[in-house]
């Protein structure tokens, strides 16, 4: 099984491009973990043809997950790379447009291309590592 994505770099960024049909979630996280990135930050367009999108209810402190089934265009996706337990944990949001031109957006679970996805990843020398707060 080959690579599900290719990069160019240039010093500590790349150019990060997601192989059609990958989820954008994993990939992401199979490269950062790849090239022991282990604080930076991400943006991004792309296409994709599905997308479940998490939104925090601050009174349950509870995601509530939504699943959108149909083409849509990244306008935007930005977020950061950190560590949690030792391994890459990502924090991700996305606004993705529709067909009929509205945007639905939020904190991005997963979602897989239809189309082309490239990621502009930056590193950081640093670690920030991630824990609960309740």
């Amino acid at each position: 099984m080959g690579k599900r994505y290719g990069f160019k770099q240039d010093g500590d960024k790349f150019v990060l491009s997601i192989n059609n049909h990958e989820e954008i979630m994993s990939v992401l996280a199979e490269f950062c973990q790849d090239l022991g990135i282990l604080c930076g930050e991400v943006s991004g367009l792309g296409a994709v043809n599905t997308a479940t999108l998490r939104f925090l209810n601050p009174e349950t402190k509870r995601y509530v997950d939504k699943t959108f089934d149909e083409q849509m265009e990244i306008s935007s996706l930005g977020g950061n790379i950190s560590a949690k337990d030792g391994k890459v944990y990502l924090h991700v949001h996305v606004n993705l447009g529709r067909s009929d031109y509205s945007v639905i957006g939020g904190h991005l679970l997963c979602c897989t291309i239809n189309g082309a996805c490239e990621l502009i990843v930056t590193r950081f020398h640093c670690q920030v590592d991630r824990r609960l707060d309740e």
